[in-house]
């Protein structure tokens, strides 16, 4: 996860650059169940409204519990399917906030209503996330359900009424970059915690669906809007947290952003960008999935590490006689292509790697979905890379 604005705070108010700290364990996205009530286009799990079996039961959870916090996993993320139709996710969420966990629920928010929001404030999650893919029309269509948008907008409203830390994710495509402005006027609007904005990520339904997914010139219209309206917001003392995932080229397009309007700062903020290092799946970034595989991140369900019924998650997580964990595990990590002679690889750190592993069958090869010419990243003599269709233009919509 890139932090925009953590680094745009960094920025307005520089402080000396400390010693880094990694974290005690890697953050855990677990996949409690794989049903859903929606089949949405990019759903990486490929959920239906169905019941799979051979999920783990409440017990088994609890023993997987007990082995992350002794692990020092210090983040649960509790995800699906649609993590609210596990009967067990409160007794979970429950026992993961007594144990000392930071406790996320990562949910389409359609669930959320008057029935269980008092149950949802009480339990205590730290965080919850809701997907919204646009404004109605696109995000129903994106969700394949009418009338999705309004519940999750819904559910939003409910917990932002009762006082839980909510934000809203949403993932890029070429077909719905147009809605990003409105959706970050309507963040502000309803006056919504953090803005988390995903890069498609090629795997699951994504994969089966990557010819949307948004081509560089609207991916860079996207992130200068991000950025922009960041730093309006900070400008104008509003807290609100604006994140990226699934693209870690994000940190060296914020360096040109700041090299464009801010160059005093530009030394400064490398440095902090390069302590934070780039992409992190399979060592500060795990998953274990509704059947308890493990898996590097969350978009890597194809490809299976171990399962926590047969080994601990701690045991699996420390093997490196899995070529991929190894090469995960490897610093600097041993990238090809253009990657390999990037001059920001140490703030990257070769980006995502199952992209390279879903198109060439080789997860060291470079990031097809890095957005920054060959100029940006110090290369010469080689082509330039070009948007391969038409891109769209956004443009700010001030919240009134």
């Amino acid at each position: 996860m890139f932090r925009i604005s953590q680094y745009l705070r960094e920025i307005a108010h520089p402080t000396a650059l400390g010693v880094k700290r990694n974290p005690s364990g890697p953050v855990v996205i677990w996949n409690l169940i794989r049903r859903c009530n929606l089949t949405c286009k990019h759903c990486y799990s490929i959920s239906a409204d169905k019941d799979f079996t051979g999920e783990l039961s409440t017990a088994e959870a609890y023993a997987v519990m007990d082995d992350l916090r002794a692990f020092g996993v210090p983040v649960l993320i509790l995800s699906g399917g649609e993590p609210l139709l596990r009967n067990d996710i409160f007794d979970i969420a429950r026992r993961a906030k007594r144990m000392g966990f930071y406790v996320g629920l990562s949910t389409n928010g359609t669930l959320i209503n008057e029935d269980n929001i008092e149950s949802i404030g009480a339990t205590g999650f730290d965080y919850v996330g809701i997907s919204l893919d646009g404004i109605r029309q696109t995000h129903d269509t994106f969700r394949r359900k009418e009338g999705a948008f309004d519940a999750s907008l819904h559910g939003l409203r409910l917990c932002r009424d009762a006082a839980i830390k909510v934000g809203v994710r949403f993932t890029l495509t070429q077909d719905n970059a147009h809605d990003l402005p409105e959706l970050l006027k309507l963040v502000d609007d309803e006056g919504i915690d953090k803005f988390y904005l995903s890069h498609l990520n090629y795997a699951g339904r994504g994969n089966k669906n990557r010819g949307q997914d948004a081509f560089f010139e609207t991916t860079r219209n996207a992130m200068d809007l991000l950025f922009d309206t960041c730093w309006d917001h900070l400008q104008r003392g509003l807290e609100k947290e604006f994140v990226t995932g699934n693209n870690d080229a994000d940190g060296v397009y914020l360096l040109h952003w700041v090299r464009r309007h801010m160059p005093e700062r530009e030394t400064h903020l490398r440095a902090r960008l390069a302590q934070w290092g780039g992409n992190s799946s399979g060592v500060n970034v795990a998953n274990i999935d509704n059947l308890g595989h493990v898996h590097p991140d969350t978009m890597w369900w194809h490809y299976k590490l171990g399962n926590v019924r047969e080994r601990q998650f701690s045991d699996i997580w420390r093997d490196t006689s899995d070529p991929v964990m190894a090469g995960l595990k490897a610093s600097p990590r041993q990238i090809k292509g253009r990657c390999k002679e990037c001059h920001y690889f140490d703030i990257c750190g070769g980006n995502t790697r199952v992209r390279a592993q879903q198109l060439t069958g080789d997860p060291w090869q470079e990031d097809p979905a890095c957005y920054l010419s060959d100029a940006e990243i110090g290369l010469t003599g080689a082509r330039e890379r070009v948007p391969m269709k038409p891109y769209v233009q956004l443009r700010q919509v001030r919240a009134a």
